[in-house]
């Protein structure tokens, strides 16, 4: 993709999100951290509902320490991989408190060598919660980088280098949510809804998906009525 088209792109997904957020429900640093970490393989709002809970109890390297991995279990339970996810957490609030005085580090490099903080998480964080110019690359990003040409990669780590380094700098502090909104509603991993994707010109991805039909769509799902189910049926005299 053109440096012209790249431009474009990003502008047309800013005039439709100006404000984009996180869909993370957080209100420091490191309550994103560990949504983030908590967020691997599982949904957003997923992670919300267990973080409200949580949070409520603990919410600091400290107090979520004296949880202890027991203790944190129940309150993310319902989140896939908790076992792991309560291991890591705790050994990071432990590792935030021996080596950061409890606070979260602002650059990614030091953000990585944390437990359970890979190369995406640790983006995240560094962008989100501290406006560093990285971009994280989760399935929705990695789907719309190799779909419209803006960034084709096998790796996300690869791709997530490759976007920081081509992304206009005026569209790059936001590039991430831009990205992950437009695959998570419009360009969705089955069927993409190309015919209101505001980019669909500037993609490469074919054939693109048309309009559904308005008389299919309105009896999806509906029960086709005039016809009795033969067991129902009454037998003829």
């Amino acid at each position: 993709m053109s440096p012209a088209k790249r431009h474009e792109l990003f502008a047309r997904l800013a005039a439709a999100h100006p404000n984009p957020r996180s869909e993370l429900v957080y209100q420091t640093p490191f309550e994103l951290l560990v949504a983030v970490v908590l967020s691997a393989q599982a949904t957003d709002v997923s992670v919300n509902q267990a973080t409200t809970k949580l949070y409520a109890v603990a919410n600091t390297p400290q107090t979520i320490l004296a949880l202890g991995e027991e203790g944190l279990k129940p309150y993310i339970k319902t989140i896939g991989l908790y076992n792991t996810k309560a291991k890591n957490v705790i050994a990071l609030c432990r590792r935030l408190l021996d080596e950061h005085g409890g606070n979260v580090p602002q650059d990614r490099e030091t953000l990585r060598e944390l437990p359970g903080v890979g190369w995406k998480t640790a983006s995240v964080v560094a962008n989100v919660a501290f406006g560093q110019p990285t971009i994280a690359v989760d399935t929705h990003i990695f789907r719309i980088a190799n779909r419209t040409g803006l960034a084709p990669g096998n790796n996300a780590d690869t791709i997530s280098k490759q976007l920081e380094k081509i992304t206009p700098p005026e569209f790059v502090h936001n590039a991430h949510h831009w990205l992950i909104l437009h695959g998570r509603y419009v360009c969705k991993a089955r069927t993409p809804e190309c015919w209101r994707c505001v980019i669909r010109d500037l993609c490469r991805y074919t054939p693109k998906t048309p309009r559904p039909e308005p008389a299919a769509a309105d009896l999806r799902g509906k029960p086709i009525i005039g016809k009795s189910p033969a067991h129902k049926r009454k037998p003829r005299p």
